[in-house]
């Protein structure tokens, strides 16, 4: 499509009619490519093969839960280490090109001087450490550095306390124990967590990997290449599970809302030229003329407007990712993906946003008559939609309706599906906008039309142009609710898990691992509980399992491992118990209420959970209790839990009695009260990401706001100029604009917290089984920046604008 003279002529006289689609179109193009980028970084991400460079093929276990059959099958991240049995070795090594195949331990331990991190002794076959004296370790022996051969050392493992003699030393960190001797004590016995495979001479990667795939037989899965980095490091896998569930469900959410905030603006500023296109239509141009100058002008200022917002968003993108790896969602060895694709697709999206924006807009002043289109350029009349009504009240219903769904969500899942019902409601409020402006205006303009000549004037402009009021107010709306809807799901549930902890902790000390440690000493709870005036003593292992929730999918819940009597924990927690008796023996299970009804348990009932490292289990359900958010989701005995974890220690200690001075010995010592504020700092960590998104979609419609008021106020520069004229002091008018702000920030504010409090009751009903907190001051400090970011974006433009004495436009 060639560019016609009208549109030329259009940017070249009257840019300033293009700066307010301009800006939209940047701020879009920089949230779809921020997400984009991170999305693609997400199923990019690898990091290096680290311990196993030197094995070219490395086999291991699958480190997601796979559920469900058919196309409901779907999968999800072990919360801690899978493993391989230890006899699938053998059968790496039968693989035709094998030269060697290698079982590979890790497990951490305590010595005389620390902890340490100790491996079985063949896998430096692979890792190529090696010996500066003695010999390689057998059963009761350990190389280790910094030692003398013939030393006797202590070692601190998850299977107890031993004894060692140095056989061998060498300059690597860490210790090494005979095969044998490291899986025994490791804390998962008989399993393993990787196999190294060597090939035999001349035998490609490629052979020996489906050599080995076919002896395996679908027990483990075969990596090679960049793909080894991932057992290096199993959090890589739910790293891309964070960074594709960004780019992806938060930046699907985001890109619609950006799509939607640039269609409004463009829409605005098409209707704002209604005049125009009349007085064009009158001299003869035909509605294909004036549907293709639309087109023309948008191609020529979408991509380069796209093109500038690419900028911001890589900038956007790394700095999220440099948050991600600050806080350990992400390794530090994932770099930044940033390719044509996402930088293509965000202007391709913010092309066709703009060219179908554009012509819905200008449809209607192109197809009706030219008296009519200069009578309706002057007076708007509000006319019922009947494409636009029916889809914005099924808009409605549909948000309802997945507003009530979503009441049995927890986590990343309701947070996910906030974004979306928030989307629904804001869909409804763009398609019955003028409806939707024109009640507001009734209402809000209540107490205007009693005041002062401004105010009722104020109140009367924003009766009589309902379509300019919805422009103005969905931006607001979009700000206050996304930003309401994902801070606020963090407070409510903070708030109720700060409730739970003052409630149910009744320990008076709670101790905790030294700093560095990887967790207390096995012997730690008797200890504990021959220390004077130690009534109980508990030790809990604190890890997550995957529990069935609604629908059949496993979610993740957190989950204590009980060492000590059920009326010891009795003790040191009060987790209020609903239903069933208070149990820690092998084999049965005490959960959460809300749990129990998500996986539809009763007392009684076997619950099919996974445990840390994705091994299937069911064990009986004893009792339900209600203060799973402030204490643990899942109890259950510490022996259940303690092979199926990368660190088999207790975490932490709670006791009922003892003394401060008594305890420390044993690791760090807290109150309840020094214990709950720790938790609560941690809380805040983990909510950091609701509130970036937050921060990210509320500041973004704020800004669309800002500029959206802005070109309201440009475009009645004729109508300011007409109530100088008459007589109107420039005090009157700017008191007239700044009622009308108000009137569309109380408005935006009123409707944004309407649709929050739609999306947030039903949800927290079922997440906590309260309502929602929202602390006032919070909230205050929200509608405070709206109502004053919209007085500044009215006044500044206005009083421009006053400054001319003429009508001239």
């Amino acid at each position: 499509m060639r560019p016609n003279g009208l549109a030329r002529a259009a940017l070249r006289f009257r840019p300033s009619a293009f700066v307010g689609t301009f800006v939209a179109l940047v701020m879009a193009a920089a949230i779809v490519s921020a997400c984009g980028i991170l999305l693609e970084t997400g199923v990019r991400a690898e990091v290096p093969p680290g311990r196993y460079a030197g094995a070219p093929v490395v086999a291991a276990a699958d480190q997601q839960a796979h559920y469900g059959k058919g196309d409901s099958a779907d999968s999800e991240p072990v919360p801690d280490r899978a493993r391989l049995d230890a006899t699938l070795v053998a059968k790496a090594a039968s693989a035709p090109g094998a030269h060697t195949a290698v079982p590979d331990v890790t497990f951490p331990v305590t010595g005389p001087h620390g902890p340490l991190t100790a491996h079985n002794w063949s896998a430096t076959t692979f890792t190529g450490e090696h010996l500066t004296a003695g010999h390689a370790p057998n059963p009761g022996e350990v190389v280790l550095g910094n030692a003398e051969i013939g030393d006797r050392v202590t070692l601190t493992t998850p299977d107890g306390t031993h004894t060692y003699r140095v056989s061998g030393t060498t300059t690597a960190p860490g210790v090494w124990l005979a095969d044998t001797e490291a899986v025994r004590v490791s804390g998962h016995p008989g399993r393993i967590d990787a196999i190294a495979v060597l090939p035999k001479p001349d035998v490609a990667t490629g052979t020996l990997a489906a050599q080995v795939a076919h002896a395996l037989d679908g027990q483990a899965k075969i990596h090679t290449g960049d793909g080894r980095g991932t057992v290096a490091d199993p959090t890589l896998d739910e790293a891309k599970e964070v960074l594709i569930g960004i780019g992806g469900s938060f930046g699907g959410v985001a890109t619609v809302v950006a799509m939607f905030t640039a269609a409004g603006t463009i829409a605005l500023a098409v209707g704002q030229r209604a005049r125009e296109f009349a007085l064009l239509r009158a001299i003869g141009t035909t509605p294909r003329q004036i549907r293709r100058t639309i087109a023309t002008e948008t191609l020529l200022a979408a991509p380069l407007a796209a093109a500038l917002g690419c900028l911001p968003g890589t900038a956007l993108a790394a700095w999220w990712l440099d948050q991600l790896r600050d806080r350990g969602a992400v390794p530090e060895q994932v770099d930044l993906a940033v390719s044509w694709i996402p930088l293509v697709s965000a202007t391709g999206a913010v092309l066709l946003t703009a060219l179908l924006s554009g012509y819905i807009a200008a449809h209607r002043s192109s197809r009706i008559k030219p008296g009519q289109a200069l009578s309706e350029a002057s007076v708007e009349r509000l006319r019922i939609g009947w494409i636009r009504t029916p889809l914005g009240l099924a808009a409605v219903a549909g948000g309802i309706v997945c507003a009530a769904l979503s009441a049995s969500l927890t986590g990343e899942d309701a947070a996910n599906a906030a974004l979306g019902i928030v989307v629904l409601f804001m869909l409804a409020v763009g398609l019955l906008g003028p409806l939707v402006a024109r009640a507001c205006a009734a209402l809000f303009g209540l107490p205007l039309r009693g005041g002062s000549a401004s105010a009722a004037l104020a109140a009367a402009n924003s009766r009589t142009n309902a379509r300019r009021l919805a422009s103005a107010i969905t931006p607001i709306v979009l700000a206050m609710a996304f930003s309401s809807v994902l801070v606020f799901l963090h407070t409510s549930e903070d708030h109720v898990t700060a409730q739970q902890q003052r409630d149910g902790i009744t320990a008076d000390h709670i101790v905790t691992a030294p700093a560095g440690a990887s967790g207390l000493a096995p012997d730690a709870v008797r200890r504990a509980a021959g220390t004077p005036e130690v009534r109980a003593a508990v030790g809990l292992l604190k890890t997550s399992v995957l529990v069935p929730g609604s629908g059949g999918a496993l979610e993740a819940a957190t989950a204590q491992g009980v060492t000590g009597s059920a009326r010891d924990l009795a003790a040191v927690q009060d987790l209020d118990v609903k239903a069933g008796q208070l149990a820690v023996k092998r084999g049965e299970i005490a959960i959460d209420a809300s749990l129990a009804d998500n996986a539809d348990v009763r007392v009684g009932d076997r619950l099919h959970l996974r445990l840390p490292d994705g091994t299937k289990a069911s064990p009986r359900v004893v009792a339900t209790y209600g203060r799973g958010l402030g204490l643990a989701q899942v109890t259950l005995s510490r022996t259940d839990l303690a092979s199926h974890v990368i660190s088999a220690y207790d975490t932490e200690l709670w006791t009922k009695g003892g003394t401060t001075a008594g305890l420390k010995a044993l690791g760090t010592v807290r109150d309840r009260d020094g214990y709950t504020t720790a938790q609560s700092v941690d809380r805040e960590l983990n909510a950091w990401a609701n509130n970036l998104m937050a921060a990210v979609l509320g500041g973004f419609a704020a800004v669309a706001a800002v500029n959206t008021l802005v070109m309201t106020v440009l475009d009645r520069r004729r109508e300011l100029g007409t109530l100088r004229l008459i007589g109107s002091t420039r005090r009157q008018v700017l008191r007239m604009i700044r009622w009308e702000a108000l009137l569309v920030a109380l408005a935006g504010i009123a409707l944004g917290t309407a649709i929050a409090l739609a999306t947030l009751v039903p949800m927290m009903n079922g997440l906590t089984g309260q309502g929602p907190y929202i602390p006032p001051l919070m909230y205050g400090a929200f509608a405070g920046t709206i109502v004053a970011l919209g007085l500044t974006a009215v006044t500044l433009p206005a009083k421009a604008a006053l400054r001319r004495e003429t009508l001239d436009e």
